[in-house]
């Protein structure tokens, strides 16, 4: 796979489709790696007319780990003190503007998922330049009222340090299960065969960490979100356990004449289930640009 250096990283990406095309950059959550984004979900999106990248975010996947930064103290960070971030979530959307810089592209569509949806967020407020439509799916503002996980224990999101092959595959499953789309069916063969895919490919828990802590002392986007003028649409499944959908219903409201979709039954993941509605509300909202 190709890489770009970008804000001083090296960024791992795939792309689909024809390079003719106007180009969508799909910027991936927490911990997850490009391929997360499915294949088929991506060739949907080239045959809508798209020039589809798909990228690793620093600390994860074949992009620059950034272990000699040092670990986070989780404990200390799940008990308020944020002393331990070693990064915030404006060096991740730097690293994307430098991205799309260095593919010597004019303006792209940005599509982004969970946290990948902050970062797409901060870019979009930031590099309005850059970019030509926004979607944010399944995300939130980091105003902290709105949301936050129904999870009983969000420890469970990260993944163990000392963790074998068959573990850490089996602890993506269990988390799959818990944050899943409950209204669109995965078979535990999918689930298992996509966690070998990532485990296999890389396998980097302090990356999730680091991640995890630009996350929670990330800064209230609300205001900025006030100020854009791209277009928008907001994607949030309505039993998503992960980050609640009253946080896609404040995106949309902040971000002036934003477009909404709720999906029923859609959790915290992108089962095939949903792709012909999410690819049809990111492509209409990219042809509004």
């Amino acid at each position: 796979m190709p890489f770009v250096r970008s804000n001083s990283v090296d960024l791992c990406y795939e792309t689909f489709g024809d390079p003719a095309d106007p180009t969508m950059l799909l910027v991936m959550g927490l911990g997850e790696q490009l391929i997360t984004w499915p294949d088929g979900f991506c060739a949907a999106l080239a045959a809508r007319g798209f020039h589809v990248v798909r990228f690793d975010n620093r600390d994860i996947g074949l992009s620059t780990w950034l272990d000699h930064l040092g670990d986070v103290d989780l404990p200390a960070l799940f008990a308020g003190d944020p002393s331990s971030a070693r990064y915030g979530l404006s060096d991740l959307a730097a690293d994307t503007i430098g991205l799309i810089e260095a593919l010597g592209v004019r303006r792209a569509h940005l599509v982004g998922v969970s946290m990948g949806g902050m970062i797409a967020q901060l870019v979009a407020a930031e590099r309005p330049d850059l970019v030509a439509s926004l979607a944010s799916i399944s995300s939130t503002t980091g105003d902290r009222s709105v949301g936050q996980p129904t999870l009983d224990d969000v420890s469970v999101l990260m993944p163990r340090p000392d963790a074998d092959h068959e573990a850490a595959i089996a602890a993506d499953v269990a988390l799959y299960r818990l944050i899943g789309s409950p209204g669109f069916a995965t078979s535990e063969e999918e689930r298992v065969a996509s966690a070998a895919a990532k485990v296999r490919r890389a396998y980097h828990p302090a990356g999730t960490a680091r991640q995890f802590a630009a996350i929670v002392t990330a800064a209230d986007r609300t205001p900025r979100l006030r100020t854009l003028s791209v277009p928008t649409v907001v994607v949030h499944g309505e039993a998503d356990r992960m980050v609640d959908v009253s946080g896609g219903r404040a995106t949309a409201a902040a971000v002036p004449d934003a477009e909404l979709v709720l999906i029923a039954g859609m959790g915290h993941d992108l089962p095939e289930g949903v792709w012909d509605r999410i690819v049809d509300a990111v492509a209409t909202n990219a042809a509004r640009a």
